[in-house]
């Protein structure tokens, strides 16, 4: 079962630039998928991280990893996409082992180590040709789509206004 870009849209929420994931190659509901990004010197990271060298985040290819995990638990156990979303729980293991940098492809791979009710965990691996450039475990869930949509932007503590007196002097 393949996915293009098309169809990975219809599932994910996310939109470019952090749509981080081109092709999903292989699906085998409840196991593994393998799936494709194609590193462009376009991205937009590159401009920041860092001029003259540009090196993808690091962050940026656990996230490739997380969206190819969402579509895995997608497949296995289809939801409704506006009524439920995946929630990211956290990172663990995580080894950033070689550089990505544009014109790199990278080639993800995950597979279900555990999956209990909505909780999902995921071994993954990034390489570019044959070399293992990140490795990480990932762990999410299925959750209502508002209250995960929502509740970033309600827990977080709000911005210092830059312009306000500083009560240092």
């Amino acid at each position: 079962m393949n996915f293009d870009v098309t169809k990975i849209l219809q599932v994910l929420p996310h939109r470019p630039p952090y749509l981080l994931l081109d092709r999903v190659t292989e699906l085998h509901p409840g196991q593994s998928a393998r799936g494709l990004k194609c590193v462009s010197a376009n991205e937009p990271f590159f401009a920041g991280h860092f001029p003259g060298r540009p090196v993808m985040p690091g962050l940026m290819v656990v996230e490739a990893l997380g969206q190819l995990s969402s579509l895995l638990a997608y497949v296995s156990e289809p939801f409704d996409v506006n009524q439920y979303a995946l929630a990211f729980l956290g990172v663990n293991q995580a080894k950033f082992r070689q550089p990505v940098v544009p014109g790199d492809r990278l080639d993800l791979k995950v597979s279900v180590t555990q999956h209990r009710s909505n909780i999902w965990k995921t071994e993954c691996e990034a390489k570019v040709d044959t070399v293992s450039v990140t490795q990480a475990e990932l762990l999410f869930a299925v959750a209502d789509r508002h209250s995960v949509m929502t509740s970033a932007s309600s827990s977080s503590a709000p911005c210092p206004d830059s312009t306000a007196p500083s009560s240092r002097s």
